[in-house]
């Protein structure tokens, strides 16, 4: 979660704070649902606990299953699949058993690189994370990987110990790995390397350059594209779009963060897809129905059949 180098100002927020904390405070309206999509895509990245706990999600407080009324305003707009990813081991058992009785949903469970310098077990946190991994509506795990941006050098032993048990965790069950990357680029790929990455590597919110894309791309990753690709000051993003072949692309919302134009600053949901596929389409100048079955295929190819 957060991992692209230009965040909203908003989640600019001391490293002692927790996500958990930060959703607390956040607070506005949700935009209207997107134009539907021409054919259905995944969204390959969300937090729909979060996004459920937001003040104004739909039927929150309500009295109606808020998680329930965003599975039905994604699948509205051709968004049909959602992959649920866990930070922590509660949000990560919160995930594992909803993709049980949601036939929309699955999961991904892992520890967040900014929880792991945070625990004073790591190694018992980790054993939780691996009881999880084998259950059959788990389909990845992650998010882990490295932040530079949050957790400072006191932190980064515990950091990459985490990371590195996440893609032995990943290889034992032959599951795909989600890595979180933030300002962490060549660290990212010194471990993914020294450990020998998994099958099948997820870059969740890609936030690199051309470049970095390119040394990914040459690694057989896949590079999921968040809002931030639609934003104005983007145009690196763009640039690393173009050169992603589409069957290495994926997208995701990583909600209720990381909002795509026009709705930058408001709370995310997997129903404003479309304005990033969209976005997308006309970056790497591909036909939106062409993209769009792209993506659905890349999604099954990556989490399995729902």
């Amino acid at each position: 979660m957060l991992a692209a180098m230009t965040q909203p100002a908003e989640t600019r927020r001391p490293p002692a704070e927790t996500r958990r904390e930060r959703a607390a405070r956040r607070a506005g309206e949700f935009p209207p649902p997107a134009a539907p999509l021409p054919v259905p895509v995944i969204d390959s990245h969300t937090h729909l606990d979060l996004t459920a706990a937001e003040p104004q999600a739909p039927g929150h407080g309500g009295g109606r299953d808020p998680v329930g009324e965003l599975v039905c305003a994604a699948a509205a707009v051709g968004v049909d699949r959602l992959v649920q990813v866990g930070v922590d081991l509660d949000s990560s058992r919160w995930g594992a058993e909803l993709a049980t009785r949601v036939p929309a949903v699955l999961a991904t469970v892992a520890l967040h690189p900014n929880e792991a310098p945070r625990l004073a077990d790591l190694d018992e946190a980790l054993r939780g994370i691996e009881a999880l991994a084998g259950a059959e509506r788990v389909r990845g795990i992650g998010e882990t990987g490295l932040d530079h941006f949050r957790t400072g050098p006191d932190g980064r032993a515990a950091q990459e110990a985490s990371f590195r048990a996440h893609i032995a965790i990943a290889k034992r069950y032959g599951k795909p790995l989600i890595i979180h990357d933030r300002d962490a680029h060549a660290d990212v790929l010194r471990v993914l390397d020294a450990e020998g990455a998994p099958d099948t590597v997820v870059m969740h919110c890609f936030s690199g350059d051309a470049e970095f894309a390119a040394d990914c791309v040459r690694r057989g990753f896949v590079l999921s594209f968040a809002g931030t690709v639609t934003f104005a000051n983007a145009s690196a993003l763009r640039a690393a779009a173009q050169i992603t072949p589409t069957d290495q692309l994926l997208v995701e919302t990583d909600a209720p963060y990381l909002t795509p134009v026009p709705n930058r600053g408001r709370p995310n949901a997997s129903y404003l897809i479309p304005d990033t596929v969209r976005s997308l389409a006309a970056t790497i100048g591909t036909d939106l129905d062409e993209l769009c079955a792209a993506i659905s295929a890349t999604g099954d190819r990556v989490f399995g059949p729902w």
